[in-house]
């Protein structure tokens, strides 16, 4: 889930949203075995109800963007691998879902096969093949389905030109996914990708019977492989019910618990609405929850002031990082020294406290965000300390020829949210300024800012920015945004800074074939440390997740995969 520009990179193409942000461990709620909110041990049954501002539009596998598996998606679809169902850290793993184990590489990494459990069935009973799974990822192909990850038409070999089996006269699909038989699928790779099991959770490798493919009208009932089935759903997306597939085993899932009965999302709502209802927690609402939907300041502080509804509040880290971005093809930001004294400059607590304060935002000085899955390796290569350093900053501008100080134009959004919004371009605006840095705001309204921001033409020299991974690793952070044959010049372009480094690219592609995650997250922090001395960016904060659940709601489980509460663990009862 890619969150930088989130919803530019997935119309464009993604992050995340899942709208969703950071190496601190979620504090979430209790395990499977604790009595959680509430009193006395998870059980199955009731009703849970999900309180979202967004509608869960597009419910098609083939169109969903997200990561893990995703959230409510999860419920219905299955993926070849999925996220580890646990709080924090431990959540940021990878693990088996429909295979078997995370699949088994050929030797260069270009070639992966996995096999699928035993026993698997959709919701009539039919039994779930390989050739399912190969159709559902087949379909995502066609244009009429497009809005996933676009991931597989670039790693796949012949995906660049595959139009999906709708246009496939041939019948046959494409020919880079194999299934020799019912349990076995292959995958053959343009390159060696050592992270395929992070992208083989994407809901892209759900499998869907081609006998019940109804194209675009498909995601009126999806057919479902996972604990629930959809049994309505209202206004695409806005109204969602979902109840039990009685076909589905828990001998073949060991990560979703599938607690309630039912599951009612209600969407559309406003964001005060959804948190005034889950502070009162009445009625239906005591069995509420909410994955969209924060707690601002004002929120958070009256919350924090109530014990009990403090009780009810649970924190998540999402991989996510807000900062600023340089293009140093516009003057003065193609001189280094600008750049490192605009590094100098930034008071990251006037940020913080823009952003909302010490619970909604940490301060960062790394690009990568600070969790040992993406190889969160610490530096500070401009250290400004926590309210910035302007006398080094006058220094380096000094050097740059500019000891009267220089001006120039900070580009933002005018949208209200936190994360490129009005407040903290003031907040910048107003720690250069100590530096001798006169900053002019340039507000732009959320689509002409995201056009602009994303133009290799007219990006501006200076703008805020964010990016999140599609999933917790160094590569979905640093390739888009460093990798300079990712460089996009017709097109939504994120590497920003125009880096073209051979050695950048040559390292990108090492990572890339190491099929141990551990030794590749080391590998990935490493890079981060050596661009961030190149100062094409001054990360700023990572946001941090504050939401409320309902008094009677048990077993949270928050991951840093996704920073919000898993709903395939809560229990209501």
């Amino acid at each position: 889930m890619r969150r930088n520009s989130a919803i530019a990179r997935r119309v464009a193409a993604a992050s995340v949203s899942l709208a969703l942000a950071t190496g601190a461990a979620a504090c979430a709620g209790p395990k499977d075995n604790d009595s959680g909110s509430g009193g006395g041990k998870p059980a199955k049954g009731g009703t849970l109800t999900v309180l979202n501002r967004n509608p869960q539009t597009d419910f098609d596998p083939a169109r969903l963007y997200t990561s893990g598996g995703g959230n409510v998606p999860s419920l219905v679809f299955r993926t070849l691998t999925t996220r580890n169902r646990e709080d924090g850290a431990k959540g940021a793993e990878v693990v088996p879902d429909l295979a078997t184990d995370l699949g088994k590489p050929s030797k260069n990494a270009t070639v992966w096969t996995y096999t699928l459990k035993k026993g698997l069935k959709y919701e009539d009973g039919t039994p779930i093949t390989s050739t399912d799974v190969k159709y559902g990822i087949e379909r995502s192909f066609a244009p009429e389905l497009s809005g996933g990850a676009p991931y597989l038409r670039d790693w796949l070999v012949g995906g660049d030109k595959y139009q999906g089996p709708y246009k496939d006269k041939s019948g046959k699909g494409l020919a880079s996914i194999e299934t020799p038989d019912e349990r076995t699928i292959v995958f053959h790779l343009n390159k060696p990708e050592g992270e395929f099991p992070y992208l083989a959770t994407q809901t892209q490798f759900t499998p869907v019977p081609k006998s019940k493919d109804k194209g675009t009208k498909y995601e009126e009932h999806p057919v479902s492989s996972g604990p629930y089935k959809v049994v309505k759903n209202e206004n695409d997306g806005e109204r969602l019910r979902l109840e039990r597939n009685p076909h589905w085993s828990a001998k073949t899932d060991a990560e979703r618990k599938a607690y309630p009965d039912v599951i009612d999302v209600r969407s559309g709502l406003d964001s005060s609405v959804i948190n005034q209802r889950l502070s009162a927690s009445q009625g239906a609402d005591a069995a509420a929850v909410t994955t969209d939907t924060n707690l601002g300041p004002a929120e958070l502080a009256k919350v924090t002031a109530d014990k009990e509804l403090a009780s009810h509040v649970g924190t998540g880290h999402f991989g996510y990082t807000n900062y600023l971005a340089f293009n140093p093809k516009v003057k003065p930001f193609d001189d280094p020294k600008v750049r490192q004294a605009i590094s100098y400059a930034v008071d990251r607590s006037s940020v913080v406290n823009a952003a909302g304060g010490s619970s909604l935002a940490e301060p960062a000085t790394t690009y990568l965000p600070n969790q040992k899955s993406f190889g969160y390796t610490k530096y500070d290569h401009f250290p400004a300390g926590p309210n910035g350093n302007p006398k080094k900053a006058r220094e380096l501008l000094k050097e740059a020829g500019h000891k009267d100080g220089l001006t120039i134009t900070l580009t933002h959004s005018n949208a209200k949210d936190f994360e490129t919004s009005p407040e903290i371009a003031t907040a910048v605006q107003d720690a250069l300024k100590k530096a001798g840095i006169t900053v002019k705001l340039a507000g732009l309204e959320e689509n002409d800012y995201s056009d602009k921001v994303h133009s290799a033409q007219d990006e501006p020299g200076l703008f805020l920015a964010h990016w999140g991974a599609d999933w917790p690793s160094g590569g979905p952070f640093l390739a888009p945004i460093f990798d300079g044959r990712q460089i996009v010049k017709d097109g939504a372009n994120f590497n920003s800074g125009f880096l073209d480094d051979q050695s950048v690219n040559d390292e990108i592609d090492e990572i890339n074939k190491l099929t141990d995650l551990d030794a590749a997250a080391a590998r990935w922090g490493a890079l981060d440390k050596r661009i961030g001395k190149k100062a094409l960016t001054v990360p700023l904060f990572h946001p941090v997740y504050k939401r409320l659940y309902g008094k009677d709601v048990k077993n949270v489980v928050i991951s840093d995969w996704t920073g919000v509460l898993d709903v395939s663990q809560v229990a209501v009862k």
